[in-house]
């Protein structure tokens, strides 16, 4: 408990952290409580110094504990929107004072007075945050300072891989880019070089066998990798009879072996220097079964856990763990593993997130529509109900023979 609690309030000002426990207490405190157990008759809310009651007074709360429950969030992953959130807001509660103040005094000089003291001390942490603001912008990665020199990055031959080894080396690193396809990674690296002015190295290399995982250890032996990227992954989509055995092997070793091999060999490297991150690429799939689609995801619920569980462990060495999540993405993945076409997120925004969170978070999930899907499956619905709803969301992008 002291681990966390050191983890949620060791970087915000100690006025922002209760302002955020005050959201907190309002979010999940009061407002449930306000909303589902206090009578209709006894209601009663402020909006802009307009006075609620009863049934109306039911219905404003329902805004309210959406802005206490945004703010929470905001606060706490330190979002750029709550730039203009948090002064906004408390300067809304110090009008609204003002102005309910000013109106039970009767108006006139006295109701500006008797208004205005008790609506200052929020003026006061509105133009706090106001002059603040920068405090949400967005930060630069700032990765060389934090783990060093050198980063790899496996499966960089195209999709999520090739996007996360453009975006470490923007941010100054040098990246050892790795994959099966030698070609593709000679013209990512070619381009890296030219763009961002870095040093790259290309180790071509098979992780389904332990001679390509034992390959790319020999290939980055001389350096000191500070980042360690395993986004290496294979997906096979189809009922599990119908697949392929020693494909579906292959698939385990990619996704499964080659992280814990590669993550083993270097981490202790990095314990010895006393800094350094791993990202794993995981997946939404991760936190769910999802029949046609079973041993994908029972290797991306490997990789959470095993990434989570590493981010408790190596903390106390320095070294930064998060599991990056994502749902569909626009890559060759969906062609590769054998799925229908369908949407999915930008790469650019899936490597963003995960670079960002790298340091600050276990684990992030993708959008809200990912963390929506994931939360409602594993917490809300009962594991029937879950796999029964993913089943029916995966036979719809399950081509018909594979079904």
């Amino acid at each position: 408990m002291r681990e966390w609690l050191y983890d949620v309030f060791r970087e915000r000002p100690w006025w922002m952290s209760a302002t955020m426990i005050f959201c907190a207490y309002m979010a999940f405190v009061y407002l449930p409580w306000d909303l589902f157990v206090k009578p209709v008759a006894q209601d009663e809310e402020v909006w802009f110094g307009i006075e609620l009651h009863g049934y109306l007074a039911k219905l404003a709360a329902l805004p309210h504990w959406f802005v206490y429950a945004a703010a929470v969030y905001g606060f706490r992953r330190r979002r750029p929107w709550m730039a203009i959130w948090a002064p906004a807001y408390a300067a809304q509660i110090a009008f609204s004072i003002f102005v309910w103040k000013a109106l039970e005094a009767g108006g006139g000089l006295t109701g500006l007075v008797v208004g205005l003291i008790p609506a200052l001390p929020m003026a006061g942490l509105a133009f706090a945050y106001w002059s603040s603001r920068a405090y949400f912008a967005p930060r630069p990665l700032g990765l060389v300072p934090r783990y060093g020199d050198w980063a790899l990055v496996t499966g960089a031959s195209s999709g999520i891989g090739a996007e996360l080894a453009r975006q470490i080396a923007a941010d100054g690193m040098s990246v050892v880019l790795s994959a099966r396809r030698g070609d593709r990674l000679a013209r990512l690296a070619e381009e890296i070089e030219k763009s961002s002015g870095v040093a790259t190295r290309v180790v071509v290399a098979d992780l389904s066998e332990r001679d390509g995982q034992e390959a790319l250890l020999a290939g980055v032996a001389d350096l000191e990798i500070g980042l360690l990227v395993n986004n290496a992954g294979l997906g096979y989509q189809g009922r599990f009879d119908l697949q392929d055995g020693d494909r579906l092997r292959r698939l385990m070793a990619v996704n499964c072996e080659a992280p814990l091999v590669l993550t083993h060999a270097l981490a202790r490297r990095m314990c010895e220097r006393g800094r350094g991150a791993v990202l794993f690429t995981g997946s939404a799939a991760g936190h769910q079964p999802l029949p046609l689609h079973a041993v994908y995801s029972a290797t991306k619920a490997f990789d959470r856990m095993l990434g989570e569980s590493l981010w408790g462990e190596l903390r106390a060495a320095n070294i930064d763990v998060t599991v990056l999540e994502p749902g569909s993405t626009q890559t060759e993945f969906q062609a590769t593993a054998g799925e229908l076409a369908h949407p999915g997120d930008p790469v650019e925004i899936v490597a963003r997130t995960g670079l960002e969170a790298l340091g600050q978070q276990p684990s992030v999930l993708v959008g809200w529509y990912n963390w929506l899907r994931a939360n409602v499956a594993s917490r809300l619905l009962t594991r029937p109900v879950a796999i029964h709803a993913a089943h029916a969301m995966m036979a719809e992008q399950t081509p018909e023979d594979m079904r």
